[in-house]
Parts: C-alpha cells; structure tokens; sequence
C-alpha cells in the first residue's frame, strides 16, 4: 500500500493524525467569519461595517488581553 506513510504518527505529528500541526486555523476560521457575520449584521453603516470586518480578524488577541487583563497578569 503506498499511502501506508499517512497513517502513521511520527515525533512531527501534532497527535491528531494530520500531520501537519495546522488543526486550529479551522477553529480560527470558523470564528472569524462567525464573528464578522454578527459585526457586519450590527452595524448601521458601511464603515462601521468595515470596522467590524477588522475586528473579526484580531477579535482573538482581544479576548486573550481581556482575560489577563481581568486574572491581573
């Protein structure tokens, strides 16, 4: 069987069996464009639109400081 090699897990694989340690830019993704769709469907103009396009793409680190900011680190 030539594909045997996929199937494997090596010191490289990200414990999933993927290969390719990439499994949370899904996650990501999915959040992304979750949360530009609710930005976008809220807004009440086209630039307040654009702005909530922006704040889907870094709505990540924002969260990620909101919460060390609140544990107080």
């Amino acid at each position: 069987m030539k594909n045997k090699h996929l199937f494997k897990k090596d010191k490289e694989s990200c414990g999933c069996g993927c290969h390719c340690c990439n499994c949370g830019n899904a996650a990501y993704g999915l959040g992304v464009i979750g949360s530009a769709i609710y930005f976008v469907s809220t807004a009440t103009g086209f630039w307040v639109g654009v702005l909530g396009i922006l704040k889907a793409i870094v709505w990540p680190a924002v969260l990620v400081f909101g919460l060390l900011k609140s544990l107080g680190l």
